[in-house]
């Protein structure tokens, strides 16, 4: 989990209806290697996943589904913050565990590998909500600004350095292993958009 505090970088800018794509987004190379980081993007952060409006009623509504994965106390911060908490600079984002910076909608496996509880078991067919989209979207990140659009940036961490080697290895574009959180946020049209765009730059 990581600030979504990114304004558009020195990299050729796309308009695509109201929504500024990052050409990196479209000539950069990732792939998640989960072998090598065991989900730890939900552990590791300074504040929790960012939230759209909505998600937080979504995760109370389908609560009953995963809370049985999640820790005592996990449910305690809950039960006592409720299902978001607002940042400091008024973004509405996941809680985390007092003192740690774990999401509290994190499950652990035998293994120790971490995973999201929610989408865990809306993947097993329970619940109606997968996660929020800012998770399924990482390394996109997403910014609104100040006329009302919204600004696509290519966020990279450290932690994702694998996945970023694994996606050049295997030739995979950020926009293309991300091609299904992108049409669920912006739709159809707008992937196709995408997809011309990156034509452009070949």
């Amino acid at each position: 989990m990581y600030r979504n505090e990114i304004i558009m970088k020195d990299y050729p800018i796309f308009q695509i209806y109201d929504i500024l794509v990052s050409s990196e987004i479209l000539t950069e190379f990732f792939a998640c290697d989960y072998e090598k980081c065991k989900g730890a993007c939900c552990i590791i952060g300074d504040s929790g996943a960012p939230m759209e409006e909505g998600e937080a009623e979504e995760i109370e509504k389908n609560y009953h589904h995963f809370s049985h994965l999640l820790t005592d106390e996990e449910k305690e911060v809950i039960d006592r913050d409720g299902f978001f908490f607002i940042y400091s600079d008024g973004d509405m984002v996941t809680p985390l565990v007092r003192d740690s910076q774990e999401c509290v909608y994190t499950w652990f496996d035998d293994n120790d590998s971490c995973f999201c509880a929610i989408e865990r078991c809306y993947c097993k067919g329970k619940g109606s909500f997968k996660k929020p989209i800012s998770c399924s979207l990482y390394p996109i990140r997403a910014s609104k600004l100040s006329n009302g659009m919204t600004a696509l940036n290519l966020h990279r961490w450290d932690l994702c350095k694998d996945a970023f080697a694994k996606g050049k290895k295997e030739g995979i574009h950020v926009y293309k292993f991300l091609r299904d959180p992108l049409i669920t946020a912006y739709g159809e049209e707008f992937y196709s958009a995408l997809e011309a765009a990156a034509s452009s730059l070949k």
